[in-house]
C-alpha cells in the first residue's frame, strides 16, 4: 500500500536497494571510487567505538589512561594531589569512569604529571593497594 508520504518513488527505492545489494552481501564498500569509502580508523584515533575509556577495563592500557587524563588535566593542573585533580576533572566533565579511580589514591599522594597519575591510577585499578602509592 502506497501512503503518498514516501520520499522516494517505488522505483527510487528499488534502485537504492540494488545499489546497496553487493554491500550487505559482502560486508564491504564495493564501490570503485576510493574517495566514496569511509575512512579506516587510525592507530592514534581515541577509542570511541567501546564506550569511554576506564581504569582496569579492556580499554584501560596506560597509554590510553594516560591520554585521556592528559586530555581532560592539562598541563597546568600539575603538581597536584587527588583532591584537586578530582576537581580538575569535574569541571572538565570527565566521564565518571576516568574520575572514580583517582578518589582510591591516597590523600597525600602528589602527581607532577599526567604519566606518575596514570601509572598510578592503572595500578591501583589493577588490585596494588594504595599503601603501594605513597608519594612524598
Amino acid at each position: 500500500m502506497q501512503r503518498g508520504s514516501d520520499r522516494l518513488s517505488v522505483h527510487r527505492d528499488d534502485e537504492m536497494k540494488h545499489e546497496l545489494q553487493g554491500l550487505l552481501r559482502s560486508g564491504h564498500p564495493t564501490r570503485a571510487e576510493e574517495w566514496n569509502d569511509p575512512e579506516p580508523t587510525a592507530d592514534d584515533d581515541p577509542q570511541i567505538a567501546g564506550g569511554p575509556v576506564t581504569p582496569g577495563g579492556a580499554t584501560g592500557s596506560l597509554a590510553a589512561v594516560r591520554y585521556e587524563l592528559g586530555r581532560h588535566l592539562g598541563r597546568t593542573s600539575f603538581p597536584a594531589g587527588p583532591a584537586d585533580l578530582i576537581g580538575a576533572l569535574r569541571r572538565s566533565h570527565a566521564p565518571d569512569a576516568l574520575v572514580e579511580p583517582l578518589e582510591r589514591l591516597p590523600h597525600k599522594a602528589r602527581y607532577t604529571n599526567a604519566h606518575e597519575l596514570a601509572e598510578a591510577v592503572v595500578r591501583t585499578a589493577d588490585g596494588a593497594g594504595p599503601q603501594d602509592e605513597e608519594q612524598g
